[in-house]
Protein backbone atom coordinates (compact mmCIF):
# COMPACT_ATOMS: atom_id res chain seq x y z
CA UNK A 1 0.00 0.00 0.00
CA UNK A 2 1.52 3.68 -1.08
CA UNK A 3 0.34 6.71 1.41
CA UNK A 4 0.13 9.40 -0.54
CA UNK A 5 0.21 13.14 1.63
CA UNK A 6 -0.98 16.38 -0.79
CA UNK A 7 -1.25 16.34 -4.31
CA UNK A 8 2.33 16.64 -5.49
CA UNK A 9 2.90 13.44 -4.37
CA UNK A 10 0.62 11.98 -6.71
CA UNK A 11 3.44 11.39 -9.43
CA UNK A 12 4.46 8.47 -7.81
CA UNK A 13 0.95 7.01 -9.21
CA UNK A 14 1.87 7.70 -12.42
CA UNK A 15 5.45 6.19 -12.34
CA UNK A 16 3.90 2.75 -10.22
CA UNK A 17 1.41 2.65 -13.54
CA UNK A 18 4.05 2.70 -15.83
CA UNK A 19 6.28 0.17 -13.62
CA UNK A 20 3.23 -2.30 -13.87
CA UNK A 21 2.16 -1.49 -17.87
CA UNK A 22 5.82 -2.90 -18.32
CA UNK A 23 6.82 -5.21 -15.84
CA UNK A 24 2.72 -7.42 -16.72
CA UNK A 25 2.10 -5.80 -20.34
CA UNK A 26 -0.99 -4.41 -18.92
CA UNK A 27 -3.38 -1.84 -20.67
CA UNK A 28 -2.95 1.55 -18.67
CA UNK A 29 -6.19 1.08 -17.15
CA UNK A 30 -5.95 -2.05 -16.14
CA UNK A 31 -2.49 -1.21 -14.31
CA UNK A 32 -4.21 1.82 -12.98
CA UNK A 33 -7.37 0.01 -11.17
CA UNK A 34 -4.33 -2.00 -9.62
CA UNK A 35 -2.47 0.88 -8.56
CA UNK A 36 -5.08 2.86 -6.99
CA UNK A 37 -6.28 -0.69 -5.31
CA UNK A 38 -3.52 0.01 -3.44
CA UNK A 39 -3.03 3.71 -3.19
CA UNK A 40 -4.39 5.89 -0.12
CA UNK A 41 -4.27 10.03 -0.58
CA UNK A 42 -4.27 12.05 2.30
CA UNK A 43 -4.90 16.20 1.93
CA UNK A 44 -3.52 18.11 4.58
CA UNK A 45 -4.76 21.84 3.69
CA UNK A 46 -7.78 23.40 1.51
CA UNK A 47 -5.83 26.72 0.82
CA UNK A 48 -5.13 27.12 -2.88
CA UNK A 49 -1.41 27.24 -2.39
CA UNK A 50 -1.06 23.64 -0.95
CA UNK A 51 -2.94 22.46 -4.12
CA UNK A 52 -0.62 23.10 -7.14
CA UNK A 53 -2.63 23.69 -10.65
CA UNK A 54 -0.33 23.70 -14.31
CA UNK A 55 -0.77 24.91 -16.94
CA UNK A 56 -1.48 22.20 -19.59
CA UNK A 57 1.51 22.53 -21.88
CA UNK A 58 4.01 22.56 -18.79
CA UNK A 59 2.37 19.35 -18.28
CA UNK A 60 3.16 18.19 -21.61
CA UNK A 61 6.35 19.50 -21.93
CA UNK A 62 7.67 17.09 -18.73
CA UNK A 63 5.40 14.26 -18.81
CA UNK A 64 4.95 14.13 -22.43
CA UNK A 65 7.05 10.72 -22.19
CA UNK A 66 3.87 9.14 -19.88
CA UNK A 67 1.77 10.28 -22.17
CA UNK A 68 3.50 7.97 -25.09
CA UNK A 69 4.25 4.77 -22.84
CA UNK A 70 0.46 5.35 -21.37
CA UNK A 71 -1.01 4.78 -25.19
CA UNK A 72 -3.97 7.03 -24.23
CA UNK A 73 -4.84 10.04 -25.63
CA UNK A 74 -3.19 13.72 -24.61
CA UNK A 75 -6.85 14.46 -23.22
CA UNK A 76 -7.83 11.27 -21.53
CA UNK A 77 -4.01 12.02 -19.69
CA UNK A 78 -5.34 15.76 -18.93
CA UNK A 79 -8.27 14.70 -17.51
CA UNK A 80 -6.87 12.83 -14.77
CA UNK A 81 -5.98 15.93 -13.34
CA UNK A 82 -9.49 18.14 -14.38
CA UNK A 83 -12.82 17.88 -11.63
CA UNK A 84 -14.29 18.17 -15.20
CA UNK A 85 -12.32 15.71 -17.71
CA UNK A 86 -13.57 17.40 -20.73
CA UNK A 87 -13.04 20.73 -19.84
CA UNK A 88 -10.06 22.09 -21.92
CA UNK A 89 -9.73 25.63 -20.66
CA UNK A 90 -9.44 23.88 -16.59
CA UNK A 91 -5.71 23.11 -15.43
CA UNK A 92 -4.10 19.82 -14.35
CA UNK A 93 -4.51 19.81 -10.81
CA UNK A 94 -2.61 17.76 -8.82
CA UNK A 95 -4.86 17.31 -6.08
CA UNK A 96 -7.14 16.24 -8.51
CA UNK A 97 -4.78 13.41 -9.92
CA UNK A 98 -3.99 12.03 -6.39
CA UNK A 99 -7.94 11.55 -5.69
CA UNK A 100 -8.50 9.74 -9.42
CA UNK A 101 -5.44 7.40 -8.68
CA UNK A 102 -6.52 6.58 -5.13
CA UNK A 103 -9.18 3.97 -3.72
CA UNK A 104 -9.57 6.17 -0.57
CA UNK A 105 -8.78 9.73 0.05
CA UNK A 106 -9.65 11.61 3.70
CA UNK A 107 -8.99 14.71 5.14
CA UNK A 108 -7.26 15.40 8.08
CA UNK A 109 -10.46 16.30 10.60
CA UNK A 110 -13.68 16.40 10.27
CA UNK A 111 -14.44 19.72 9.18
CA UNK A 112 -11.76 19.30 6.87
CA UNK A 113 -13.64 16.00 5.49
CA UNK A 114 -16.69 18.25 5.07
CA UNK A 115 -14.40 21.26 3.02
CA UNK A 116 -13.09 18.71 1.71
CA UNK A 117 -16.17 17.29 -0.01
CA UNK A 118 -17.44 20.22 -0.77
CA UNK A 119 -13.85 21.68 -2.62
CA UNK A 120 -13.58 18.63 -4.69
CA UNK A 121 -17.54 17.56 -5.42
CA UNK A 122 -16.89 18.43 -8.62
CA UNK A 123 -15.16 15.33 -9.65
CA UNK A 124 -18.74 13.30 -8.74
CA UNK A 125 -21.10 15.81 -10.42
CA UNK A 126 -24.22 13.23 -10.21
CA UNK A 127 -23.33 13.05 -6.63
CA UNK A 128 -24.65 15.16 -3.43
CA UNK A 129 -21.59 17.01 -1.71
CA UNK A 130 -22.27 14.36 1.35
CA UNK A 131 -21.58 11.46 -0.57
CA UNK A 132 -18.54 12.65 -2.13
CA UNK A 133 -16.03 9.88 -1.31
CA UNK A 134 -13.61 11.60 0.79
CA UNK A 135 -13.66 10.48 4.46
CA UNK A 136 -11.81 11.62 7.46
CA UNK A 137 -8.97 11.20 10.09
CA UNK A 138 -7.91 13.94 12.33
CA UNK A 139 -4.97 14.46 12.88
CA UNK A 140 -2.77 13.52 16.15
CA UNK A 141 0.83 14.26 18.02
CA UNK A 142 3.08 11.27 19.06
CA UNK A 143 2.54 12.23 22.97
CA UNK A 144 6.05 11.13 24.67
CA UNK A 145 7.80 13.58 21.99
CA UNK A 146 6.50 16.36 23.31
CA UNK A 147 5.30 15.93 26.87
CA UNK A 148 7.96 17.58 29.46
CA UNK A 149 9.89 15.58 31.58
CA UNK A 150 8.78 16.86 34.53
CA UNK A 151 5.18 16.33 33.52
CA UNK A 152 6.24 12.54 32.61
CA UNK A 153 7.56 11.80 35.85
CA UNK A 154 4.14 12.96 37.23
CA UNK A 155 2.09 10.51 34.63
CA UNK A 156 4.07 7.62 35.61
CA UNK A 157 3.55 8.32 39.33
CA UNK A 158 -0.07 8.74 39.03
CA UNK A 159 -1.22 6.97 36.10
CA UNK A 160 1.09 4.14 35.54
CA UNK A 161 4.63 3.60 33.87
CA UNK A 162 2.90 2.18 30.92
CA UNK A 163 1.17 5.38 30.12
CA UNK A 164 3.00 6.33 26.89
CA UNK A 165 2.03 2.94 25.66
CA UNK A 166 -1.13 3.72 26.05
CA UNK A 167 -2.20 6.99 24.77
CA UNK A 168 -5.45 6.32 23.33
CA UNK A 169 -6.99 4.78 26.75
CA UNK A 170 -9.65 6.72 28.08
CA UNK A 171 -9.93 5.05 31.13
CA UNK A 172 -5.87 5.19 31.68
CA UNK A 173 -6.11 9.06 31.32
CA UNK A 174 -9.15 9.75 33.83
CA UNK A 175 -6.34 8.74 36.25
CA UNK A 176 -5.07 12.72 35.88
CA UNK A 177 -7.61 13.41 38.48
CA UNK A 178 -5.50 10.96 40.90
CA UNK A 179 -2.65 13.71 40.29
CA UNK A 180 -2.95 16.19 43.42
CA UNK A 181 -3.63 19.38 42.71
CA UNK A 182 -0.41 21.51 44.20
CA UNK A 183 1.54 18.61 42.42
CA UNK A 184 0.21 19.55 39.10
CA UNK A 185 0.43 23.49 39.57
CA UNK A 186 4.26 22.90 41.14
CA UNK A 187 4.92 21.20 38.23
CA UNK A 188 3.24 23.38 35.37
CA UNK A 189 4.91 26.29 37.06
CA UNK A 190 8.48 25.08 36.66
CA UNK A 191 8.40 24.76 33.06
CA UNK A 192 6.69 28.11 32.68
CA UNK A 193 9.97 29.19 34.46
CA UNK A 194 11.97 27.59 31.77
CA UNK A 195 10.28 28.71 28.96
CA UNK A 196 10.91 32.65 30.60
CA UNK A 197 14.85 31.60 31.18
CA UNK A 198 14.74 30.41 27.41
CA UNK A 199 12.99 32.96 26.77
CA UNK A 200 14.95 35.79 27.53
CA UNK A 201 18.63 33.97 26.53
CA UNK A 202 17.16 33.62 23.22
CA UNK A 203 15.99 37.54 22.96
CA UNK A 204 19.66 38.37 24.48
CA UNK A 205 21.25 36.28 21.83
CA UNK A 206 19.10 38.06 19.17
CA UNK A 207 20.04 41.40 20.02
CA UNK A 208 23.83 40.43 20.20
CA UNK A 209 23.63 39.06 16.38
CA UNK A 210 21.63 42.52 15.85
CA UNK A 211 24.91 44.13 17.23
CA UNK A 212 22.33 46.16 19.87
CA UNK A 213 24.02 48.33 22.66
CA UNK A 214 24.86 46.59 25.92
CA UNK A 215 22.14 48.64 27.94
CA UNK A 216 19.50 47.17 25.65
CA UNK A 217 20.84 43.57 26.07
CA UNK A 218 20.93 43.70 29.61
CA UNK A 219 17.26 44.60 29.53
CA UNK A 220 16.20 41.27 28.12
CA UNK A 221 16.87 39.68 31.40
CA UNK A 222 13.48 41.90 32.42
CA UNK A 223 11.40 40.93 29.63
CA UNK A 224 8.48 38.44 30.70
CA UNK A 225 7.60 37.42 34.51
CA UNK A 226 7.74 33.66 35.38
CA UNK A 227 4.80 34.55 37.48
CA UNK A 228 2.45 36.09 34.98
CA UNK A 229 -0.44 34.10 32.79
CA UNK A 230 1.89 33.29 29.61
CA UNK A 231 0.06 32.82 26.29
CA UNK A 232 1.60 31.19 23.51
CA UNK A 233 1.38 31.64 19.27
CA UNK A 234 3.92 29.48 17.21
CA UNK A 235 3.23 27.81 14.30
CA UNK A 236 4.12 28.61 10.67
CA UNK A 237 2.99 32.25 9.57
CA UNK A 238 0.75 32.05 6.95
CA UNK A 239 -2.01 35.34 6.21
CA UNK A 240 -4.69 32.59 7.13
CA UNK A 241 -3.51 31.90 10.49
CA UNK A 242 -3.56 36.03 11.21
CA UNK A 243 -0.62 36.15 13.73
CA UNK A 244 -1.43 40.16 14.41
CA UNK A 245 -5.36 39.82 15.19
CA UNK A 246 -4.74 39.75 19.11
CA UNK A 247 -2.87 43.60 17.84
CA UNK A 248 -6.57 44.70 16.29
CA UNK A 249 -6.76 47.16 19.50
CA UNK A 250 -3.51 47.76 20.97
CA UNK A 251 -4.90 49.97 23.24
CA UNK A 252 -7.20 47.23 24.86
CA UNK A 253 -4.24 44.92 24.75
CA UNK A 254 -2.46 47.29 26.53
CA UNK A 255 -4.07 47.40 29.57
CA UNK A 256 -4.90 43.57 29.72
CA UNK A 257 -1.51 42.66 29.74
CA UNK A 258 -0.04 45.79 31.35
CA UNK A 259 -2.27 44.87 34.33
CA UNK A 260 -0.34 45.29 37.68
CA UNK A 261 -2.20 42.50 39.59
CA UNK A 262 -2.88 40.45 36.84
CA UNK A 263 -0.46 40.99 34.16
CA UNK A 264 -0.79 38.82 30.98
CA UNK A 265 2.42 38.13 28.31
CA UNK A 266 2.55 36.77 25.23
CA UNK A 267 5.39 34.86 23.29
CA UNK A 268 5.24 34.43 19.55
CA UNK A 269 7.22 32.03 17.04
CA UNK A 270 7.02 30.37 13.78
CA UNK A 271 8.35 31.01 10.30
CA UNK A 272 7.52 32.06 7.26
CA UNK A 273 7.82 30.06 3.40
CA UNK A 274 10.61 32.23 2.23
CA UNK A 275 7.95 33.27 -0.84
CA UNK A 276 5.33 33.97 1.48
CA UNK A 277 5.52 37.59 1.81
CA UNK A 278 2.33 38.44 3.86
CA UNK A 279 3.12 36.10 5.95
CA UNK A 280 6.49 37.72 6.63
CA UNK A 281 5.13 41.17 6.91
CA UNK A 282 3.32 39.65 9.63
CA UNK A 283 5.91 38.87 11.36
CA UNK A 284 7.41 41.95 11.24
CA UNK A 285 4.77 44.06 12.47
CA UNK A 286 4.71 41.32 15.31
CA UNK A 287 8.44 42.57 15.87
CA UNK A 288 7.39 46.27 15.66
CA UNK A 289 4.83 45.96 18.43
CA UNK A 290 7.39 44.21 20.80
CA UNK A 291 9.66 47.22 20.79
CA UNK A 292 7.03 49.56 21.64
CA UNK A 293 6.91 50.64 25.51
CA UNK A 294 4.13 49.51 26.71
CA UNK A 295 4.43 45.99 24.99
CA UNK A 296 8.74 45.26 25.68
CA UNK A 297 8.27 43.35 28.33
CA UNK A 298 4.89 41.80 27.94
CA UNK A 299 5.32 40.67 24.31
CA UNK A 300 8.54 38.50 22.88
CA UNK A 301 8.83 37.15 19.17
CA UNK A 302 11.55 34.32 19.55
CA UNK A 303 13.67 33.96 16.04
CA UNK A 304 14.70 30.79 14.38
CA UNK A 305 11.61 28.89 15.62
CA UNK A 306 12.20 25.37 15.32
CA UNK A 307 11.75 21.91 17.32
CA UNK A 308 13.50 22.93 20.49
CA UNK A 309 11.94 26.44 20.69
CA UNK A 310 8.07 24.44 19.70
CA UNK A 311 9.11 22.24 22.93
CA UNK A 312 9.84 24.91 25.40
CA UNK A 313 6.23 27.18 24.15
CA UNK A 314 3.95 24.27 24.22
CA UNK A 315 5.41 22.68 27.67
CA UNK A 316 5.42 26.05 29.16
CA UNK A 317 2.78 28.01 28.12
CA UNK A 318 -0.40 28.39 29.94
CA UNK A 319 -2.93 29.13 27.10
CA UNK A 320 -2.19 28.41 23.63
CA UNK A 321 -4.02 30.86 21.34
CA UNK A 322 -4.74 29.91 18.02
CA UNK A 323 -7.06 31.92 15.20
CA UNK A 324 -7.13 31.27 11.79
CA UNK A 325 -9.83 31.94 9.44
CA UNK A 326 -12.52 29.60 9.56
CA UNK A 327 -12.76 27.20 7.53
CA UNK A 328 -8.50 27.31 6.41
CA UNK A 329 -7.14 25.09 9.09
CA UNK A 330 -7.02 21.43 7.77
CA UNK A 331 -6.39 20.25 11.35
CA UNK A 332 -2.97 21.85 13.43
CA UNK A 333 -1.49 19.89 15.97
CA UNK A 334 0.80 22.48 17.75
CA UNK A 335 -2.93 22.58 20.42
CA UNK A 336 -2.93 19.08 20.80
CA UNK A 337 0.81 19.41 21.91
CA UNK A 338 -0.49 21.96 24.53
CA UNK A 339 -2.74 19.57 26.05
CA UNK A 340 -0.69 16.60 27.05
CA UNK A 341 1.56 19.37 28.85
CA UNK A 342 -1.57 21.18 31.15
CA UNK A 343 -2.21 24.28 28.76
CA UNK A 344 -5.39 25.39 27.64
CA UNK A 345 -6.29 26.02 24.06
CA UNK A 346 -8.11 29.19 23.10
CA UNK A 347 -9.11 28.84 19.75
CA UNK A 348 -11.58 29.26 16.31
CA UNK A 349 -13.16 26.56 16.37
CA UNK A 350 -11.42 25.23 13.09
CA UNK A 351 -9.55 22.12 12.22
CA UNK A 352 -9.20 19.55 15.27
CA UNK A 353 -10.50 22.28 17.95
CA UNK A 354 -13.92 22.35 16.04
CA UNK A 355 -14.02 18.50 17.26
CA UNK A 356 -12.10 18.47 20.34
CA UNK A 357 -13.91 21.90 21.89
CA UNK A 358 -16.56 20.79 24.73
CA UNK A 359 -16.99 23.73 26.52
CA UNK A 360 -15.12 23.15 29.74
CA UNK A 361 -11.48 22.23 28.57
CA UNK A 362 -10.51 25.36 26.55
CA UNK A 363 -12.45 28.42 25.51
CA UNK A 364 -13.89 29.31 21.40
CA UNK A 365 -13.61 32.26 19.92
CA UNK A 366 -16.96 32.85 18.59
CA UNK A 367 -19.40 29.68 17.68
CA UNK A 368 -18.10 28.19 14.36
CA UNK A 369 -19.03 31.46 11.84
CA UNK A 370 -17.87 31.50 8.33
CA UNK A 371 -17.24 35.57 7.09
CA UNK A 372 -17.09 37.03 3.66
CA UNK A 373 -16.50 40.45 4.87
CA UNK A 374 -12.71 39.71 6.37
CA UNK A 375 -12.25 43.33 7.99
CA UNK A 376 -15.88 42.48 9.95
CA UNK A 377 -14.46 39.24 11.06
CA UNK A 378 -10.92 40.33 12.44
CA UNK A 379 -13.03 42.93 14.11
CA UNK A 380 -15.81 40.57 15.71
CA UNK A 381 -13.00 37.82 16.73
CA UNK A 382 -10.07 40.34 18.14
CA UNK A 383 -13.22 41.66 20.67
CA UNK A 384 -14.40 37.88 21.41
CA UNK A 385 -10.51 37.64 22.26
CA UNK A 386 -10.38 40.61 24.21
CA UNK A 387 -13.81 39.64 26.18
CA UNK A 388 -12.57 36.10 26.97
CA UNK A 389 -8.92 37.49 28.57
CA UNK A 390 -10.38 39.81 30.38
CA UNK A 391 -13.73 38.19 31.31
CA UNK A 392 -13.00 34.24 31.70
CA UNK A 393 -9.26 33.60 31.46
CA UNK A 394 -7.45 36.39 33.00
CA UNK A 395 -9.48 35.87 36.22
CA UNK A 396 -9.53 32.50 36.65
CA UNK A 397 -5.65 32.30 36.27
CA UNK A 398 -5.35 34.76 39.28
CA UNK A 399 -8.05 33.60 41.36
CA UNK A 400 -6.07 31.26 44.42
CA UNK A 401 -7.76 29.66 47.04
CA UNK A 402 -5.49 30.29 50.27
CA UNK A 403 -3.27 27.83 49.46
CA UNK A 404 -2.20 29.71 46.72
CA UNK A 405 -3.49 27.13 44.14
CA UNK A 406 -5.50 28.28 41.24
CA UNK A 407 -8.59 25.71 41.47
CA UNK A 408 -10.35 26.74 38.69
CA UNK A 409 -8.07 26.52 36.65
CA UNK A 410 -6.45 23.15 37.43
CA UNK A 411 -9.79 21.75 37.05
CA UNK A 412 -9.79 22.66 33.68
CA UNK A 413 -6.13 21.68 32.86
CA UNK A 414 -7.07 18.48 33.81
CA UNK A 415 -10.65 18.39 32.04
CA UNK A 416 -8.34 18.99 29.28
CA UNK A 417 -5.75 15.97 29.69
CA UNK A 418 -8.57 13.62 30.37
CA UNK A 419 -10.64 14.69 27.19
CA UNK A 420 -8.09 15.34 24.37
CA UNK A 421 -4.84 13.84 25.33
CA UNK A 422 -7.24 9.81 24.59
CA UNK A 423 -8.15 10.94 21.14
CA UNK A 424 -5.83 13.58 19.52
CA UNK A 425 -2.78 11.13 19.40
CA UNK A 426 -1.22 9.40 16.80
CA UNK A 427 -1.74 5.88 18.15
CA UNK A 428 -5.51 6.69 17.54
CA UNK A 429 -4.78 7.88 14.37
CA UNK A 430 -2.47 5.33 13.05
CA UNK A 431 -4.89 2.42 14.05
CA UNK A 432 -7.58 4.66 12.01
CA UNK A 433 -5.56 4.56 9.33
CA UNK A 434 -5.02 0.95 9.40
CA UNK A 435 -8.61 0.04 9.49
CA UNK A 436 -10.21 2.37 7.55
CA UNK A 437 -7.80 2.66 4.80
CA UNK A 438 -4.37 0.07 4.44
CA UNK A 439 -5.67 -2.98 5.61
CA UNK A 440 -8.94 -2.83 2.73
CA UNK A 441 -6.62 -1.22 0.55
CA UNK A 442 -3.76 -4.36 0.82
CA UNK A 443 -7.13 -6.93 0.33
CA UNK A 444 -8.61 -4.79 -2.41
CA UNK A 445 -4.77 -4.92 -4.17
CA UNK A 446 -4.28 -8.88 -3.54
CA UNK A 447 -7.56 -9.10 -4.94
CA UNK A 448 -6.91 -7.34 -8.12
CA UNK A 449 -3.40 -8.47 -8.88
CA UNK A 450 -3.92 -12.19 -8.55
CA UNK A 451 -3.67 -14.62 -10.94
CA UNK A 452 -1.57 -12.39 -13.12
CA UNK A 453 -3.47 -9.15 -12.42
CA UNK A 454 -6.29 -10.97 -14.25
CA UNK A 455 -9.38 -9.21 -11.81
CA UNK A 456 -7.69 -5.43 -12.66
CA UNK A 457 -8.21 -6.48 -16.15
CA UNK A 458 -11.79 -7.86 -15.74
CA UNK A 459 -12.57 -4.35 -13.63
CA UNK A 460 -11.06 -2.28 -15.99
CA UNK A 461 -13.23 -3.31 -19.28
CA UNK A 462 -15.86 -3.74 -17.00
CA UNK A 463 -15.84 0.14 -15.65
CA UNK A 464 -14.97 1.00 -19.68
CA UNK A 465 -18.25 -0.93 -20.30
CA UNK A 466 -19.88 1.11 -17.68
CA UNK A 467 -18.99 4.59 -19.13
CA UNK A 468 -20.08 3.38 -22.68
CA UNK A 469 -23.31 2.27 -21.40
CA UNK A 470 -24.46 4.85 -18.74
CA UNK A 471 -25.59 7.40 -20.57
CA UNK A 472 -28.87 4.99 -21.51
CA UNK A 473 -29.57 4.45 -18.02
CA UNK A 474 -32.93 6.58 -17.44
CA UNK A 475 -35.10 6.69 -14.34
CA UNK A 476 -38.44 6.58 -15.94
CA UNK A 477 -41.11 6.16 -13.29
CA UNK A 478 -41.35 6.46 -9.50
CA UNK A 479 -44.40 5.55 -7.72
CA UNK A 480 -45.27 6.12 -4.37
CA UNK A 481 -48.38 4.01 -2.58
CA UNK A 482 -49.46 4.52 0.62
CA UNK A 483 -52.27 6.65 2.23
CA UNK A 484 -52.78 10.65 2.02
CA UNK A 485 -51.78 12.22 4.55
CA UNK A 486 -48.54 9.44 5.21
CA UNK A 487 -48.36 8.83 8.89
CA UNK A 488 -45.84 8.92 10.54
CA UNK A 489 -43.87 5.83 10.99
CA UNK A 490 -45.84 3.97 9.17
CA UNK A 491 -44.38 2.10 5.54
CA UNK A 492 -44.21 3.79 2.29
CA UNK A 493 -44.25 1.61 -0.59
CA UNK A 494 -42.09 2.66 -3.39
CA UNK A 495 -41.73 1.58 -7.01
CA UNK A 496 -38.77 2.58 -9.68
CA UNK A 497 -39.08 1.45 -13.46
CA UNK A 498 -35.39 1.86 -14.62
CA UNK A 499 -34.57 1.61 -18.34
CA UNK A 500 -30.91 0.27 -18.21
CA UNK A 501 -30.06 -0.15 -21.35
CA UNK A 502 -27.05 -2.66 -21.88
CA UNK A 503 -26.83 -3.78 -18.02
CA UNK A 504 -28.58 -6.24 -16.22
CA UNK A 505 -29.70 -5.78 -12.55
CA UNK A 506 -26.97 -7.30 -11.06
CA UNK A 507 -24.50 -4.49 -12.88
CA UNK A 508 -26.47 -1.63 -10.63
CA UNK A 509 -28.44 -0.53 -7.48
CA UNK A 510 -31.20 1.32 -7.18
CA UNK A 511 -31.19 3.51 -4.14
CA UNK A 512 -34.07 5.52 -2.54
CA UNK A 513 -32.51 9.30 -0.92
CA UNK A 514 -35.06 10.63 1.62
CA UNK A 515 -35.21 12.55 4.52
CA UNK A 516 -36.09 15.96 5.56
CA UNK A 517 -35.99 19.13 3.43
CA UNK A 518 -34.48 22.50 4.39
CA UNK A 519 -35.33 25.76 3.66
CA UNK A 520 -33.24 25.72 0.44
CA UNK A 521 -34.81 22.59 -1.16
CA UNK A 522 -32.09 20.19 0.11
CA UNK A 523 -31.75 16.88 2.38
CA UNK A 524 -28.96 18.02 5.00
CA UNK A 525 -28.80 14.40 6.53
CA UNK A 526 -30.16 12.10 3.78
CA UNK A 527 -30.70 8.62 4.71
CA UNK A 528 -30.13 5.95 1.87
CA UNK A 529 -32.40 2.59 1.21
CA UNK A 530 -31.16 0.01 -1.54
CA UNK A 531 -33.94 -1.26 -3.36
CA UNK A 532 -34.39 -5.14 -4.63
CA UNK A 533 -35.45 -6.07 -8.01
CA UNK A 534 -39.40 -6.47 -7.18
CA UNK A 535 -39.27 -2.74 -5.52
CA UNK A 536 -39.06 -3.61 -1.73
CA UNK A 537 -35.96 -2.15 0.33
CA UNK A 538 -33.62 -4.76 1.33
CA UNK A 539 -33.66 -6.31 4.84
CA UNK A 540 -30.30 -5.30 5.77
CA UNK A 541 -31.09 -1.59 5.07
Amino acid sequence: VCHMNEGHSAFCGLERIRALMQEHGLSFHAAREAVAAGTVFTTHTPVPAGNDVFAPQLVEHYLGNYIVQFKISREEFLGLGRQNPFDQNEPFGMTVLAIRLANVSNGVSKLHGIVSRKMWKNIWPDLPVNEAPIISITNGIHTPSWVSPDMAQLFDRYMGTSYDGRPSEAAMWKRVENIPDAELWRTHERRRERLVAFARMRLKKQLQNRNALPAEIARADEVLDPDALTIGFARRFATYKRGTLIFRNPERLAAIVNNKDRPVQFIFSGKAHPKDNGGKELIAEILQFARRPEFRRRIVFLEDYDMNVARYLVQGVDVWLNNPRRPLEASGTSGMKVACNGGLNLSVLDGWWDEGYDGENGWAIGAGEEYTDLAYQDDVESRAIYDLLEQEIVPLFYNRSSDGLPRGWLKRMKRSMMTLCPVFNTGRMVAEYLTTCYLPSAQRFLRLTADNLQKAKSLAQWRQGLQRGWGQVKVESVEVQGADPVQVGAELPVTVRVNLGRFSPDDVEVQIFHGLVDSMGEIPRPQIVSMSHNGKPKHDN
